[in-house]
């Protein structure tokens, strides 16, 4: 690798945060739509010779839990959902049970996709910080949504909601956690080897490094192993950034020169607010860019010393997605 550092250009780092903010929010819209967090339809598995269906135990127990439940399932449309210990994997973990009956009256129709959206936010931002004892990072890897009544319990009366935090990845993909929220490290970063999509000339949900993606994952740095006296400014991260992380790509990749493969070394900063919240960590990353600086271009294959030869395509790049706009 060359002795001259690399760095995603100025254009770049502002088009990587877009794209990841959008798609965490397109993520939450996506699992209100798709009833990833339990706006279960109602004819799940449990009614026979084409009835309406009802949830299984497991699910109605899940879809009524406490304040601290963590949750999981592995259905697409969450019917298998069922509490775990939060020291064991999850999907969603809930922080508080809101009672929406005063605005919404009995006979009040079943809230739109949009409607539900804005229910979300009002309802389920302001007791986060109470809940974690801490901020929530807005910049972090959790993110607030909410478990809402199927259409069915709505027309029975059913007012009551879960709020909760998921962790979305930035192509809308439930991500799994492990450990409650108040006591995970919010920093949004990746383990080293993970690779994420490329979801048109953005980023997506991770994938196996052999097909295209858009990042891999080198390293993970803590800022504050260095930092002691309080937050960095951006331009001291990127200093010591620079350095450390052309250490942690020569260790990844047995020295080989990113450059020749057309692959450019970058890094994350972390800003105040996350800084604040205790997310100090930061991915050390590889990826090809679009000449025009637009977006990302397809690799194939991981940079990983011993594994086979990754290298950017030059091709056009594919359909944009939810979570690769520009």
């Amino acid at each position: 690798m060359s002795q001259r550092s690399e760095r995603f250009p100025s254009r770049m780092q502002t088009l990587t945060t877009r794209v990841v903010m959008a798609g965490v929010f397109f993520g939450a819209v996506i699992a209100l739509a798709l009833s990833v967090a339990f706006s279960w339809t109602d004819t799940l598995a449990g009614g026979a010779g084409g009835g309406e269906g009802k949830l299984t135990e497991a699910a109605q127990q899940a879809f009524h839990s406490p304040p601290g439940t963590c949750l999981t399932w592995n259905a697409k449309d969450a019917s298998d959902a069922h509490q775990v210990p939060c020291t064991q994997p999850h999907l969603f973990e809930v922080t508080t049970v809101v009672d929406i009956g005063a605005k919404f009256p009995q006979q009040a129709p079943f809230p739109s996709l949009d409607q539900w959206q804005d229910i979300a936010q009002q309802q389920c931002n302001s007791d986060v910080r109470p809940y974690l004892g801490h901020p929530l990072d807005p910049y972090g890897k959790l993110t607030t949504n909410l478990l809402r009544p199927t259409s069915a319990q709505w027309s029975g009366g059913d007012r009551q909601l879960r709020c909760g935090l998921q962790f979305a990845g930035p192509g809308g993909g439930l991500q799994p956690t492990t450990g409650a929220a108040k006591t995970q490290d919010q920093s949004m970063v990746w383990a080293p080897g993970t690779c994420l999509a490329l979801a048109g000339k953005g980023v997506g949900d991770p994938v196996d490094c052999s097909k295209p993606h858009s990042y891999e994952m080198i390293a993970t740095l803590d800022l504050a192993s260095h930092f002691k006296d309080g937050y960095p400014k951006l331009d001291d991260q990127k200093s010591w950034l620079d350095t450390e992380c052309n250490k942690a790509a020569k260790d990844y990749t047995g020295s080989s020169d990113l450059s020749s493969k057309k692959l450019t070394l970058g890094w994350d900063s972390r800003e105040q607010e996350s800084w604040d919240a205790g997310s100090t960590k930061v991915n050390c990353k590889v990826a090809a860019t679009l000449q025009d600086g637009s977006g990302f271009q397809a690799v194939t294959g991981s940079v990983k010393s011993g594994s086979s030869s990754s290298s950017g395509q030059q091709q056009s790049p594919p359909p944009s997605s939810g979570s690769g706009g520009n």
